[in-house]
């Protein structure tokens, strides 16, 4: 479905976890926010409800995410809707460990990581060519479901990713050229099957926020 109104998100990126500053690859394991995390979510909360309206919020429903989401569902009176294909990609057997734990224990997948080959899948974990369907089916889905309206959307940088490449074309296996602070602001603009970008990385709103990996 491919609708004339335009539809415009505002993805963000959950507050700071202790393993965001550890650099520690966190995945589908479910960390909750540490204080400056928590704090960023109000951040996020105050800025969103003085000058935004939504139609809809959506939220990964890992706990940092859903953290994150709380503030603003309630300052913006919505129910945040969980939504497992809003998740991080899944690492595997990588999970919990830090780049360098995994450039010293697993070798080979540290090489196919950096070198981000699509098809690459993690024991146990998932590939970023299925992550990339999975962003793309669940945001063009919110996309049709509020035609002409605005959708604010709390996930993870994995995710992030796919979206910005969504936007600007990049393939998936290109180097990353754009930053993913926690709770930033990415704006998204989604019309007639196509896919914009407005704005990035906007952290004017936080006190300060860590680059994703």
């Amino acid at each position: 479905m491919h609708h004339a109104l335009p539809t415009r998100f505002c993805l963000i990126r959950h507050g700071e976890t202790d393993w965001n500053t550890e650099r520690r690859i966190q995945g589908h394991l479910d960390r909750p926010l540490n204080a400056r995390g928590l704090a960023q979510a109000r951040d996020v909360a105050r800025h969103l409800s003085a000058r935004h309206r939504f139609d809809a919020i959506y939220s990964s429903d890992l706990t940092r995410t859903r953290q994150t989401a709380e503030p603003a569902a309630h300052a913006l009176g919505l129910p945040a809707r969980p939504h497992p294909a809003l998740r991080e990609r899944h690492y595997g057997r990588l999970q919990g460990l830090t780049y360098a734990e995994i450039a010293e224990r697993h070798p080979q997948d540290h090489q196919r990581l950096k070198a981000r080959q699509p098809d690459f899948t993690p024991e146990g974990g998932e590939s970023l060519n299925a992550l990339a369907a999975r962003v793309r089916e669940a945001l063009t889905g919110f996309a049709d479901r509020h035609p002409g309206g605005t959708v604010l959307v709390v996930t993870h940088g994995g995710v992030l990713d796919v979206a910005h490449r969504l936007a600007s074309g990049a393939a998936l296996s290109t180097p990353r050229d754009f930053d993913l602070p926690n709770a930033a602001f990415n704006w998204l603009r989604y019309a007639h099957g196509e896919w914009q970008l407005e704005s990035w990385a906007d952290t004017r709103h936080l006190a300060d926020a860590l680059d994703e990996l």
